[in-house]
């Protein structure tokens, strides 16, 4: 079936890689979205393994429309009775991107509108609209004047993992997260490091990387369970399937300076079931001394400055980030994102690479730094040693490994558990 990846821009290419990682076909990067091909073993796949899509989305019909009662007529000749009953609650999402199409609300209305009208003019009655859990999500589509109307396999966001129980303002998007490391090139081939972890977003899904951990096996059920041709036991096979994980042999550090941060963050750690992993303690930026960096991946989301008082107190702090950095993590490579771009110079690295990303409504750098003592050349050829060594082990790990795992915690059952219980 043809299938579609949404997420979240700046994380497309990631998002291609993911899909063909997991076999997908006709693989196309599209605007905050990637189409591909499979069966509904991918599909199941997709919600549970990718990490930077925010929904799959299943086409049913593709027209073209000038105006909303143009879409009207186009969504009432869908047959309907092939994915839902007249007892079968709906939700409908719109995203238009058009001049032609002023208010998606309104096209929202009108698809409601056909998929009402079908069913009276069928048996005479209308299906309800759920807007908080409905047994059906459909998802409307328009760019200019084309059409794609979808069934969404995902239901809630599936950035949404699960395992958040505790948060802090403003907390960074688990997809964007992902993406971030991903990325940076992380696979859980050294220690990590997040010295401004807030609620530890990064940390949890740095570990879920490290293990090839898919983040939907903490969700606690997809839209596509309740679709008509929902195949349990192919669902369960997938959903039970460990074969891809893999050992994870090194450490995860989260630091914040915020009491009831590093509280948060302790929290999702235990629901994760990675507290085997990941240490979180309180510490402000000054205070780290004795840190064995080398080789170490360092990724930072700080403050860009809306919350702080005053400017000189933002600009104070990415100082502090970057004296912390270059006195600490010598022979690590640190990534930091921030919108804030007079304090990132504050740093007083050079940036290795500066990577465009979207943070909510937030226009972010990505910036990589590596950090180093002496001549950069001899540093360059340290690091390719490194390097190969790493790599070689790194092939040589894998097998099934003694994680805790969400699908051996009492809190994440399996869906045959979840229907029993």
């Amino acid at each position: 079936m043809e299938m579609l990846a949404k997420t979240f821009k700046g994380l497309e290419d990631v998002l291609v890689r993911e899909l063909l990682n997991l076999g997908a076909k006709d693989v196309v990067k599209q605007r905050r979205a990637v189409s591909f091909s499979g069966d509904k073993r991918l599909l199941y796949s997709a919600n549970l393994q990718l990490r930077t899509a925010s929904r799959v989305l299943v086409p049913i019909a593709t027209f073209e429309a000038e105006d909303a009662d143009m879409v009207y007529e186009q969504a009432k000749q869908i047959p309907w009775d092939e994915y839902m009953d007249v007892d079968t609650s709906f939700s409908i999402d719109s995203t238009v991107y058009s001049d032609s199409f002023r208010h998606s609300k309104y096209v929202t209305y009108r698809v409601k509108d056909a998929i009402a009208d079908y069913w009276t003019e069928k048996a005479n009655k209308r299906p309800n609209v759920n807007l908080t859990s409905p047994d059906l999500y459909i998802n409307v589509y328009i760019s200019n004047t084309k059409v794609i109307l979808s069934l969404d396999s995902s239901g809630e966001s599936l950035h949404k993992r699960g395992y958040r129980v505790g948060q802090t303002e403003a907390p960074l998007n688990e997809a964007l997260a992902a993406g971030m490391l991903l990325m940076a090139g992380w696979e859980g081939q050294s220690d990590f490091y997040d010295i401004m972890c807030g609620s530890g977003t990064l940390l949890i899904e740095a570990a879920l990387i490290a293990q090839n951990i898919g983040p939907g096996l903490f969700r606690k059920h997809f839209a596509f369970e309740k679709w008509r041709d929902y195949d349990e036991a192919l669902f369960d096979e997938v959903y039970n399937d460990d074969s891809h994980e893999r050992e994870f042999s090194h450490h995860i550090y989260g630091n914040d300076a915020g009491f009831y941060a590093v509280q948060q963050a302790q929290k999702n750690v235990r629901e994760a079931g990675m507290q085997r992993y990941i240490d979180v303690r309180q510490i402000r930026l000054q205070e780290l001394h004795d840190i064995d960096a080398k080789d170490a991946l360092v990724v930072i989301n700080p403050p860009y400055g809306e919350r702080l008082s005053k400017d000189k107190d933002v600009l104070q702090l990415y100082e502090d980030i970057g004296k912390c950095l270059k006195h600490q993590f010598a022979g690590a490579t640190a990534w930091i994102l921030s919108s804030n771009e007079d304090a990132l110079k504050r740093i007083g690295l050079k940036p290795k690479q500066r990577v465009r990303l979207l943070n909510g409504e937030l226009d972010c750098h990505f910036n990589q730094y590596e950090l180093f003592t002496g001549g950069r050349k001899e540093f360059v050829i340290q690091k390719k040693s490194r390097s190969d060594n790493k790599s070689e082990d790194h092939h040589k790990r894998g097998g099934a490994n003694g994680n805790i795992n969400p699908k051996q915690g009492s809190k994440h059952k399996t869906p045959k558990e979840k229907k029993q219980a």
